[in-house]
């Protein structure tokens, strides 16, 4: 007695090889960079390649600074746009303008309004960029947090941000 094999039989075999193979794919590719996932401290290393640093502040300490730096959005979004290294990520943390202290103070305050349109658009640039994004995650700051940027030397970046850091 022969045994009849139809063609039916191999497309079915064909396409359960398929399906098994495009399941392994994801988990291969994230095997292969090494990479443990996400909020792994290693991933956001590899991810930023560059130091961190943060520093706690008063806006009254840092008023001109920020001031400038919110004057000059337009200027740094392209800036944002384009950076793919950093040696230096500070993070400025301005305590009295969170949210929790009723937000910047109105000299500030003025000048994000000035500059909504410019800042919304930063805080999306630096959601496009891993770099930033990541930097700035690290360190528990939303991006709706951020104020202004300002890349003061070649190769580093001074983030101000309305928040208070993690503890």
């Amino acid at each position: 007695m022969a045994i009849t094999t139809f063609p039916d039989t191999r497309w079915l075999h064909m396409i359960a090889a398929t399906a098994f193979l495009a399941a392994s794919v994801p988990h291969a590719a994230l095997n292969a960079q090494g990479l443990e996932g996400p909020d792994s401290p290693d991933t956001v290393n590899r991810i930023i390649g560059s130091d961190v640093g943060q520093e706690e502040t008063n806006t009254t300490v840092e008023a001109g600074k920020v001031a400038t730096a919110i004057d000059r959005t337009r200027e740094n979004i392209g800036a944002v746009r384009k950076t793919s290294k950093l040696d230096k990520v500070d993070i400025v943390f301005l305590t009295d303008a969170a949210r929790t202290e009723g937000g910047p103070p109105p000299e500030i305050e003025t000048k994000v309004k000035e500059h909504q349109e410019d800042i919304a658009e930063l805080r999306k640039e630096i959601e496009a960029n891993a770099l930033l994004f990541n930097a700035i995650d690290s360190r528990r700051v939303l991006t709706e947090d951020v104020l202004a940027v300002e890349f003061d030397d070649p190769g580093k970046v001074v983030i101000y941000a309305a928040a208070k850091p993690p503890s």
